[in-house]
């Protein structure tokens, strides 16, 4: 057996070799040798089957199982050769070129490694910045919000037009084309204008209106709206003003942290704006965490660090990125595509540059975690989606069986893994200011 094994460079390498017919027979007649003390053949009892009659039963399959055996062979040889530990290995190995004759087979391995990055000083990368400032104005609008927030509302009195901001108390009845549609009536029900809770143009038409008002607005339902039956619709509501409402005031003192601070022994106002501002510091902080630094030192990095990446990986990004681009497509584009294979292969490689950035930040935020020793269990990867799932209604087990059922666990968990690493590369930076 011929081997010649080629590191293409730090992260990819090829093994070449001919493997002779003569080599695939002493396989074959092993493998052979070995079933004749299990295999069961009729009119021959177990373990005194003949290897001729073992041949017969199995043909092609001992065959092709030979064949597995000697690319084993050649697989362990190659990387023997070029000194590469399975645990390096990223991914299965493929076979490029399978090339088969009568007296031998020619055959390429292409096998990719986990990429050897030079860290360097890394933590020299990330910028300075200074903490976001939460004023007192800031903490004293936001327990006003609170305040308002826990407020009832109360009829207002006064003869006057219902204005933005305000609640109104209203009955409504909805028709298309003279007839009613199903979840188009109601009755007392609060509105506050300028909330956008219904469709465009109809809380406009509200305003100016008084109590026991009646009148019929006309709004055109949005082509997109979610009621295939109603979307881009002409409709008329009948509506009545039964009440202008406010909400009442609510004294901002050490009663008001009482409430918002339930269980708490010292809840007092002071208090309050104590935990206010870390609530208010913790929103800007994460605000400008995701919207800004931490997409900005991922891109440092990436631009940073300059290393080989595994082929097929790259492929694989790529053929998710076209795949995606599919999706948006017509028919009759992606048909063209179909039939098109140079068109194919020029959209292909509109996404390298993109797919290339992407591999890069993946093995680049492995390295990181693993300098910091930073590590997401799936135990905790569970818990988030638990978390998550409740806040939003749903059931917890259901969500995390479903993400596992789709394979998103791994995607969430590496997730997780980049916010937990760059945050603390970014918080060992802050400074107060």
């Amino acid at each position: 057996m011929e081997i010649k094994s080629t590191k293409i460079n730090g992260a990819n390498a090829e093994i070449k070799a001919t493997i002779l017919k003569e080599v695939i027979d002493a396989n074959l007649n092993k493998i052979a040798k070995e079933l004749t003390k299990t295999a069961k053949i009729a009119g021959f009892r177990k373990g005194k089957v003949p290897v001729t009659a073992v041949k017969k039963q199995y043909g092609e399959r001992l065959v092709q199982d030979a064949e597995a055996e000697a690319l084993r062979e050649v697989l362990s040889k190659g990387l023997k050769e070029l000194n590469i530990a399975n645990e390096s290995l990223i991914g299965e190995p493929s076979i490029s070129q399978f090339d088969k004759s009568d007296d031998k087979i020619e055959v390429t391995v292409k096998v990719a490694m986990r990429p050897q990055i030079n860290m360097g000083d890394y933590a020299s990368m990330v910028k300075e910045f200074e903490k976001p400032v939460v004023s007192d104005e800031d903490v004293e609008n936001r327990i006003k919000e609170l305040a308002t927030a826990q407020a009832t509302y109360i009829n207002v009195e006064e003869d006057r037009a219902l204005v933005e901001g305000d609640t109104a108390l209203i009955d409504f009845e909805g028709s298309v084309d003279g007839e009613l549609f199903e979840g188009g009536a109601a009755k007392d029900f609060s509105l506050r204008l300028g909330s956008k809770q219904f469709i465009p143009g109809f809380e406009e038409q509200v305003i100016g209106m008084k109590k026991d008002d009646e009148k019929v607005i006309k709004v055109t339902f949005p082509e997109n709206y979610g009621g295939v039956k109603l979307a881009g619709k002409d409709a008329e509501f009948k509506v009545k003003v039964n009440a202008l409402q406010t909400k009442g005031e609510v004294a901002i003192d050490d009663e008001l942290a009482k409430k918002m601070l339930p269980g708490q022994e010292d809840a007092s106002l002071e208090n309050l704006k104590a935990q206010v501002k870390i609530q208010i510091e913790n929103e800007e902080l994460s605000k400008l965490y995701n919207d800004d630094l931490k997409p900005a030192l991922l891109e440092t990095f990436v631009d940073g660090f300059i290393f080989d990446l595994p082929e097929f990986v790259v492929e694989q990004e790529i053929d998710m990125a076209l795949n995606k681009k599919a999706g948006t497509m017509s028919e009759e584009e992606v048909q063209e595509l179909r039939d098109n294979a140079e068109k194919l292969q020029e959209l292909r490689e509109t996404f390298r540059d993109d797919a290339s950035r992407s591999v890069r930040a993946t093995f680049i935020i492995d390295a990181l975690a693993q300098a910091e020793k930073i590590k997401v269990e799936e135990q905790e990867v569970m818990q988030t989606i638990y978390f998550e799932a409740m806040q939003m209604g749903q059931d917890p087990q259901a969500a995390y069986e479903q993400y596992k059922k789709a394979g998103y666990i791994p995607a969430i968990q590496m997730s997780m893994v980049e916010d937990k690493v760059l945050s603390k590369l970014l918080n060992s930076k802050m400074k107060e200011a």
